[in-house]
This record gives structure tokens, C-alpha cells and sequence, in this order.
């Protein structure tokens, strides 16, 4: 059975989580949002296959170039973020510089599409691209586990007043990509606590459940 562990990061403390194959010899990272010794730690030792971004604001993006030049792993991202990886601009680096640097990586290696299912550790990893938050925004389904970016929180969503966001489409990917996954899915969001889908959709204030 797989395991994952959430590390929070940076000063806006993006949960970056370190998957790790049955075996404990595989892991996949997504969303390392800073260069951080801990996370360093957990993968060591490990085969790191990949690093998965659900979108490239500044904040998931700004660990990818150390993770891939210490594990030689090729990093996953959507399409239409493809250059926010090179751009502070569009990644949103440059305009909070109150607390970060300019953040700038490496264009991906793959991209990323709705319904793809990657194999990875030996686990199936299917994308649904969940825009809203921001354009390119995905979500990562692994068995029992959704692992959400910043689309969905506990009793909150992501925030679409961003380049790039809309409430309206948020609301649309949440009911139609995530809220149909099983109540018990466990929901792992881009910052803040745990959650399921079926407390989501009983209690989330915006955006509740269509009956």
C-alpha cells in the first residue's frame, strides 16, 4: 500500500506531498513548492519518477529545479501553464515580491491531460483538469486519494481573483470532476487541512452540492 506525507512550505505553507510506493523504494513528489531539506530527507534514498504540478503559481513551482537536477525526474504540468514556469509574471512571483524572490524553473517535460492516467510507482494517477483557480489547474485521482491543488479546500475552494481565474468555472470543475468521485475519497488540498469529498459536499459554503 502506497503512503504519503503532507510537508506545508513557504510563507503562503503549500502542502507538498511526498508519495511513496508499497515497496518504499519509488516515490513521486507534487507540488514542491520551495527547495526544502525535509522534503529532501524524506525521497532520500528513494527513485523519485516524477513530479507532478497541479498548476504553476509561484508557490507549488519553486522546489522543481532542485528536486530535478538532484533526482533526474521529468515534471508534469498542463499545457496551458507550460510558460509560467520561466515567467514571474504569470507564475505570480513578481507580483507578490513582498514574499518571494522571482521564481523561475525549467519548462516541464510532459504535459498533462484531462483523463490521462499516468503509471507511476506502480499506481495508477489519473489528471482531471479542474481550471478555475487557474487555467491549467489539475487534479490527481489515486485510488482512495485526490490529491487537489488549490481547486478544492476544507469548506473552501481556491481563489479566482487571480490572472487566469473564474469563480463560475471553478464551481463547474468542483461539481463536475471532483464532487462525483466517491464520498469517502479523501481530499489532500494545496494548503490547509484534509478533507472527503462527501464532507465537501455537505458543508462546503461555496459550492454546495446540486441536488
Amino acid at each position: 500500500m502506497l503512503t504519503f506525507q503532507a510537508f506545508p512550505l513557504g510563507p503562503l505553507q503549500t502542502n507538498a506531498y511526498v508519495v511513496v510506493d508499497a515497496a518504499r523504494t519509488r516515490a513521486i513528489v507534487i507540488d514542491p513548492g520551495t527547495a526544502d531539506p525535509a522534503l529532501s530527507r524524506k525521497v532520500a534514498g528513494l527513485q523519485v519518477e516524477a513530479i507532478l504540478l497541479t498548476h504553476a503559481h509561484f508557490d507549488h513551482i519553486g522546489g522543481v529545479d532542485e528536486l530535478r537536477a538532484k533526482w533526474g525526474c521529468p515534471v508534469y504540468l498542463h499545457p496551458l501553464e507550460r510558460d509560467w514556469l520561466t515567467d514571474p509574471a504569470k507564475n505570480g512571483s513578481a507580483r507578490w515580491s513582498d514574499v518571494t524572490a522571482p521564481v523561475k524553473s525549467a519548462l516541464p517535460d510532459y504535459s498533462l491531460q484531462d483523463g490521462q492516467k499516468l503509471q507511476l510507482i506502480g499506481e495508477t494517477f489519473e489528471v482531471r483538469h479542474t481550471p478555475g483557480h487557474s487555467p491549467g489547474s489539475v487534479s490527481f485521482v489515486c485510488g482512495d486519494l485526490l490529491f487537489a491543488g488549490d481547486a478544492l479546500f476544507r469548506r473552501s475552494v481556491g481563489r479566482t481573483d487571480l490572472p487566469g481565474g473564474h469563480q463560475d468555472t471553478l464551481a463547474k470543475s468542483i461539481r463536475s470532476k471532483l464532487y462525483p468521485l466517491p464520498d469517502d475519497t479523501i481530499v489532500l488540498p494545496g494548503h490547509g487541512p484534509s478533507t472527503t469529498i462527501g464532507e465537501e459536499k455537505r458543508e462546503n459554503p461555496y459550492v454546495p452540492a446540486l441536488s
